[in-house]
């Protein structure tokens, strides 16, 4: 059987959990990133949506100028 000194193992252990943790938080990003792109939260439609839910009935121009603001924050 392999001889290995205790704080060795315990070395190894520690160092394989922080590159699995930061190996998954980079994973994950991209993954979130990729997924809001695909989906993201508010589009054109639900603003229009919203507007009428609010008894107005928005302008193209209105509704660009939301989505746009939205986007800036981005």
């Amino acid at each position: 059987m392999l001889s290995i000194p205790i704080w060795a193992l315990v070395l190894i252990i520690v160092g394989g959990i922080l590159i699995g943790a930061v190996i998954g938080f980079f994973a994950a990003r991209k993954w979130f990133k990729k997924y809001l792109e695909k989906n993201p939260p508010v589009n054109e439609q639900m603003i229009r949506e919203m507007m009428r839910q609010m008894g107005r009935t928005p302008s193209e121009k209105q509704v660009r100028q939301i989505l746009s603001s939205m986007n800036q924050y981005k």
